[in-house]
Parts: C-alpha cells; sequence; structure tokens
C-alpha cells in the first residue's frame, strides 16, 4: 500500500515544476532588474572611484599655500606683494613681525612656510616642516628659489618639523585614519548584514551603536599599539592617539549605520562615496589641501578621512595645534550619525505600523 504524498513533498514538485527551464528562461530569471541596479551601481562607483582619484591627483598645482614673510619693515611689504603677484597664486604671503613669529605660525600651522629675509646679506632661509606633507613644502622650496634666482639671491630650506624616521615621507597619519575609517563603516555594514539580522529597529539600531562603542575602544587601542610600541612611526602619544582613533571610528561607523538604516542598500554606496570616492583623495594625506585642486581642497578637511588626518598629524607633529576644527567635524559625524540611525530607525517603525501597511502584510 502506498502512502500518500506529504503535503510538503507535494509542494516542493509544484514548486520545481514552475521554476524555468532552458537558457534562456535561466536567464531572464537571473538577471533581474534588481540585480541590474546593483551591476549598474558598483559601476558608477568605479567610474567614480577614478574620476576622484585621477582628477585630485593628476597635476598638482600650488595654490595660495601661506607662507610667512619675516623682514624689515622697508622691504617686508615689496616682498609679500612679489609673492603674492606671482602668476597663478601659488602662495598667499603674509608679514611677520619677526624670525621667531614666522618660525613659530609654521609650527602652530597658521602658514606652511615662512620665507626670512636677511637685511645684511644676500642668503636668505626658507623655513619648512614636511612632517605636514613633504609635497607643499618642496613646492615652497621650488617657488622661493626660482625667484631668489631672479633676485640673484641665494636660499637655505631648511625643515623645522620633519616626519620620524620610521615615518618615511610623513604618510603614516594617512594610513592609520583610513584603517580606522574603514573598520568603522565595514563594521556597521556588516552588523546590518548578518546572518538572522532583522531590519532595524529602535532597539536593534540602539545595540548596534552599543556595539560599536567598545568596537571603536579596541581600535583605537589597536591602532595606537601598530604605529607605536611595534613600528615606532609614531611613538609618544599612545594614549591621546587611541582616543582619536575611537573618535574617527565611531564617526565612520555611526554615519554609516545612519546612511544604511535611512536608505537601505544605497546607503552604502553613499558611504562608500563619501569616505572612499572623495573622502580619501581629499583628506590631505598624499596631496595637502593647497595642491589639490578647489573642489577637493573644499570638501576636504569636511569628511572623517581629512580632518581625521589633520588631527593625527597636529597632534602628533605640532603639539595639538590646528585641531579644534577637525575635532568638531569628527564630533558631529560620531554624535549626529547616532542620532540620525535612531531617527531613521523610529522613522521606519513609524512607516510599518501605518494602516496601509498593516493591510499589506
Amino acid at each position: 500500500m502506498t502512502a500518500p504524498a506529504s503535503p510538503s513533498s507535494g509542494e516542493s514538485t509544484a514548486e520545481h515544476s514552475a521554476k524555468p527551464s532552458g537558457f534562456m528562461a535561466e536567464f531572464r530569471d537571473a538577471v533581474t532588474l534588481r540585480a541590474f541596479g546593483l551591476v549598474l551601481g558598483v559601476l558608477l562607483v568605479q567610474i567614480a572611484f577614478v574620476v576622484s582619484y585621477v582628477g585630485a591627483f593628476h597635476s598638482p598645482t600650488p595654490h595660495r599655500i601661506p607662507v610667512a614673510v619675516a623682514a624689515p619693515p622697508q622691504v617686508s611689504g615689496k616682498i609679500v606683494a612679489r609673492l603674492d603677484g606671482l602668476d597663478d597664486d601659488p602662495v598667499k604671503a603674509m608679514a611677520a613681525p619677526s624670525a621667531a613669529v614666522a618660525r613659530s605660525w609654521v609650527l602652530e600651522r597658521k602658514t606652511d612656510a615662512a620665507f626670512v629675509f636677511n637685511a645684511t646679506g644676500t642668503k636668505d632661509t626658507l623655513l619648512v616642516a614636511s612632517a605636514a606633507g613633504p609635497s607643499v613644502s618642496q613646492t615652497a622650496a621650488q617657488i622661493a628659489q626660482k625667484i631668489e634666482a631672479a633676485q640673484k639671491r641665494q636660499i637655505t630650506v631648511t625643515d623645522i618639523r620633519p616626519p620620524n624616521a620610521k615615518d618615511g615621507r610623513g604618510m603614516t597619519p594617512f594610513y592609520l585614519v583610513l584603517g580606522w575609517v574603514i573598520g568603522g563603516y565595514l563594521t556597521a555594514t556588516i552588523m546590518g548584514m548578518a546572518a538572522g539580522s532583522r531590519p532595524a529597529s529602535r532597539h536593534r539600531t540602539l545595540i548596534r551603536l552599543a556595539v560599536l562603542v567598545p568596537y571603536a575602544i579596541v581600535s583605537g587601542i589597536a591602532g595606537a599599539v601598530i604605529v607605536g610600541p611595534l613600528f615606532g612611526a609614531l611613538s609618544g602619544h599612545f594614549w591621546t592617539l587611541s582616543g582619536i582613533g575611537a573618535l574617527i571610528v565611531l564617526a565612520a561607523g555611526t554615519t554609516a549605520l545612519a546612511l544604511q538604516t535611512l536608505l537601505g542598500l544605497l546607503g552604502t554606496g553613499v558611504v562608500i562615496l563619501l569616505f572612499v570616492v572623495l573622502g580619501n583623495p581629499s583628506s590631505g594625506g598624499v596631496y595637502p589641501a593647497p595642491l589639490l585642486p578647489s573642489f577637493w581642497s573644499a570638501i576636504g578637511q569636511a569628511l572623517p578621512p581629512g580632518a581625521g588626518t589633520t588631527l593625527v598629524r597636529n597632534t602628533v607633529y605640532f603639539s595639538g595645534h590646528a585641531t579644534a576644527a577637525a575635532l568638531w567635524v569628527l564630533g558631529l559625524y560620531a554624535a549626529g550619525g547616532a542620532v540620525l540611525a535612531w531617527a531613521a530607525a523610529w522613522w521606519r517603525e513609524r512607516r510599518q505600523n501605518t494602516p496601509e501597511a498593516a493591510e499589506l502584510r
């Protein structure tokens, strides 16, 4: 006697028979409008990546590099006017009352270089701080040497704040911040995509935000260990760098969580656009702002990679000068991202609980 087929096996057979057969049918089933949209989105991000990086780096040109001028009053104005009058505005000169003040302006990040005029001879000095970006220091030196050659004077370039011996060309702050930013937004993305995770609710969003805090703390300490005790590239600021790292990770993580909660999969694309496509080339890590085109120069310090790079560099090499703006930017991303994530989760819950949504369920 044959046992009757179970409902589950009958349903399975019906589903199997309903599946498309043949190559074209499989093709239509695989290449859906959603799949096409995702591939198109990846292509657009790829194109934007190439355009952004090539656009920012293909032809670094100096534009209004801040330069202090220390010279006697009778010649100071002429030198400032001569520098400001150069073709294409490569520098922005400002008179300093003394050589000591001009030097302090470089170390306090008010200027990128300082021109010290020798009133008793023909040998002048250009003070630079290559730890802030060797490209700007080299460019400033080249501009000064051209001017001095035309005036039949000699110039000596003095680097008053070079990067640490194990920091190479001063790129460690950029790579450190890049790792922190990537870790922050990838962690937020993974929490949203993890198997079994439900659509973000207010409670689940608070849980994810809470998880980001210990992750950020551990990430900050780990980064400080790598650049400090492990490689000795940025030594002497362990706990300060740990705190900065935690703030950067939180800024990237909460912002990513907010955008993904608000926009879904599209939010991940926006995160990549902000932090990678636009944020990295404009950060000042490879070429500082005075060498970047105007668009990248304008947005760099308003995004976490740029603010983070400036904060780390100026903390390690310049005694924390000119870091307030970067701290505000990162703090606003961290706090604003958390608030927006919770608000987006609340908005999604409210939409799901409307009478129209209930009827659809």
